[in-house]
């Protein structure tokens, strides 16, 4: 089966064919780093880690952008009001949105290029753009003439007549309204860098079209970014990049928003929920299957109880992999082949949800193989679900995640002694058939945060949800 993927542009999943046989080029848009990241942005990043993830399973060669907007601005004002210089600030979030990524298991891009190390790019295109009649200069500014390219407003399907384009401060000089800045004369105070049209710096559309054509040329395979994107930004980078004279991207892709209270997470909106914070309270491996599972087209609601009921869905799994690593002395290693229908769902527009739904039925197969005490099925199944799991950076043996088992191994072997000796207890309750006193222990021991099973080789302890 093909890889087929939902084309915003076209509003239909298409099959994707690559422009270059055995390869995908893929440009997202990346922070913007006025502040430090949500779990809202943290998705983007995230889903489009699958899909990059899901592309080299498949045996393609990637190569993945993910940008830097390091002036903006947002920034400009966060400096001013902190009395800090602009590009302090930029660097300080872009460092906390690395972190990020990285907590929850993202690979690192091919290439995450930072906007103002490409205003020679910049100047270039809008030179060309001017040439060709679809820029124009004014005041030191530089807009784009929407009028001037026929295919403006497709991917968002918007009538031109009825659009109302943002416009900031100083923007004069327009000749239409509808027309948007690529270039920003110079105000006093503000960063600036020499452009044949006067000092100033660059639009945040313009940023993306330059740096798209750089790295990947003049077509490449997917563009990405969150569901907000489409308008104005998106569009914007159509437009300047068609214009120029390049093909662009064959297919755009978004990802839906983590909302609160049903509105997008944002700290315009004071409801956001700082990345930073999250990984204090939540394993970083429980926020990647919290915000990675659902499908990147459906927006997540978020809540607590959502977040520990994903706690609870991948302490199932997480229990799995342990109880037979345990029942094989030692690691088991992922299969070769995964299943064909977790296949044939991931090829689906990524379909996490229904691959998921394999990863849980095949842990049950495997859970029951172990009640059973048929080792080799136990050991084939965690074999099956260590290798499912690592195409969607999940898998618990990955040593991404060590880190995690590291900072609690000092203390379980302490636990695990007293843990122990308590339940010696219960057995020697439960031997002389004192039951009462044997469910007391168990129940005591459950309200304290652990799951005690019963098996044939006796009774085992886990941590369980919180």
């Amino acid at each position: 089966m093909t890889i087929r993927l939902y084309d915003t542009g076209a509003r239909q999943i298409r099959d994707f064919v690559p422009l270059t046989p055995g390869c995908v080029s893929i440009y997202l848009c990346g922070a913007t780093v006025q502040s430090a990241p949500h779990i809202g942005h943290i998705r983007s990043g995230l889903n489009f880690d699958i899909m990059r993830r899901w592309f080299e399973y498949r045996g393609y060669d990637v190569t993945f952008v993910r940008n830097v907007t390091d002036i903006d601005d947002k920034i400009i004002t966060k400096a001013e009001d902190q009395n800090r210089p602009w590009w302090s600030i930029g660097y300080e979030n872009e460092r906390a949105f690395n972190a990020g990524y990285d907590a929850l298991g993202c690979l690192p891009p091919t290439y995450e290029p930072r906007a103002t190390g490409h205003i020679t790019e910049m100047v270039e295109m809008m030179r060309g753009l001017i040439e060709r009649g679809h820029a124009y200069e004014a005041d030191g500014n530089v807009y784009f003439d929407v009028r001037s390219f026929p295919g403006y407003l497709q991917l968002s399907n918007q009538d031109i007549d009825d659009l109302r384009q943002p416009s900031a401060d100083g923007e004069t000089g327009k000749r239409d309204l509808r027309d948007f800045a690529m270039w920003k004369a110079e105000r006093p105070g503000e960063p600036s860098w020499e452009t044949p049209w006067g000092r100033g710096r660059p639009g945040w559309h313009l940023e993306c079209s330059a740096m798209a054509h750089k790295y990947l040329g003049t077509a490449f395979d997917i563009h990405g970014g969150g569901l907000d994107l489409v308008f104005p930004h998106h569009e914007n980078e159509i437009a300047q990049a068609k214009a120029f004279g390049d093909d662009f991207a064959s297919y755009w892709v978004h990802n839906a928003w983590v909302t609160m209270s049903g509105e997008k997470m944002s700290k315009s909106l004071g409801n956001s929920v700082l990345v930073s914070e999250m990984v204090k309270h939540w394993r970083p491996i429980v926020l990647r299957y919290y915000l990675g599972t659902p499908h990147y087209r459906s927006m997540i609601e978020y809540s607590e109880e959502a977040l520990r009921e994903a706690e609870s869905a991948f302490a199932r799994i997480e229990g799995f992999v342990q109880r037979v690593v345990e029942k094989a002395g030692g690691v088991v290693e992922p299969a070769a082949e995964l299943p064909p229908a977790f296949i044939e769902a991931m090829d689906d527009d990524l379909g996490v949800p229904q691959a998921l739904a394999i990863v849980h039925t095949t842990v049950r197969q495997g859970n029951s193989a172990l009640a059973a005490d048929d080792k080799e099925a136990a050991v084939a199944r965690l074999a099956e679900v260590r290798a499912m799991l690592g195409v969607l950076g999940l898998d618990p043996l990955d040593p991404h995640w060590a880190g995690e088992a590291d900072r609690g191994e000092d203390l379980h072997g302490v636990v695990d002694t007293l843990v122990r000796l308590v339940l010696q207890q219960r057995e020697a309750a439960r031997t002389r058939k004192d039951w009462t006193t044997a469910d007391a222990i168990r129940d005591q021991l459950n309200q304290s945060g652990l799951v005690i099973e019963d098996g044939p080789d006796g009774p085992r302890w886990t941590l369980g949800p919180r």
